[in-house]
């Protein structure tokens, strides 16, 4: 089984600085629901891992954020992909809960569900926590440039053997070939 890890906002959608907190504001990168298509029909296993501390903080409910992942779902398999689930932490970053980004807790419900280990499997992300988290779970951290991905690349120490992209579609030529 080939299994990758993406993050969302800032690899799939468009980040804002304001939290993602309806399914209008959510708007895919372009190019980026043609690559996870892409993945699929080359045989991967998506899985998204995804901070969305706007939960904790009050400022989306649960079922929007449901409705958002909705959104994603329908518009990934109308380009004729799947996103095969989803992994979200929706705690404050002062919760100091084990599935918040660095910390692992996210990466290890996804080694479970899928029945494996996530060494070496691609881990898609445009921040640094991304990145460290990926390390951690002994998987190759790839940075794309969307999103925060920018910041992180010239602010940033980066786990050794980072990959660096533009954006998700140059990423995911690179693993497919």
């Amino acid at each position: 089984m080939k299994l990758i890890v993406l993050d969302r906002d800032g690899v799939i959608n468009f980040d804002s600085a304001q939290f993602v907190k309806t399914p209008n504001e959510w708007k895919p990168i372009p190019g980026s629901l043609e690559a996870i298509a892409q993945l699929h029909q080359a045989g991967y296993h998506v899985a998204v891992a995804t901070n969305q501390s706007g939960v904790g903080r009050g400022l989306l409910e649960m079922s929007t954020l449901n409705a958002i992942h909705d959104k994603m779902h329908r518009m990934v398999t109308q380009v004729g992909g799947r996103i095969d689930a989803i992994f979200y932490c929706p705690h404050a970053a002062d919760a100091n809960c084990t599935c918040r980004k660095p910390k692992p807790g996210l990466f290890e419900e996804i080694s479970a569900r899928f029945g494996m280990s996530l060494k070496g499997m691609p881990c898609v992300g445009d921040s640094a926590r991304d990145l460290e988290c990926a390390a951690l779970a002994e998987g190759q951290p790839i940075l794309v440039l969307t999103g925060k991905g920018e910041k992180t690349a010239q602010s940033s120490t980066l786990p050794p053997n980072t990959k660096v992209f533009a954006d998700l579609a140059e990423a995911v030529r690179f693993i497919i070939t």
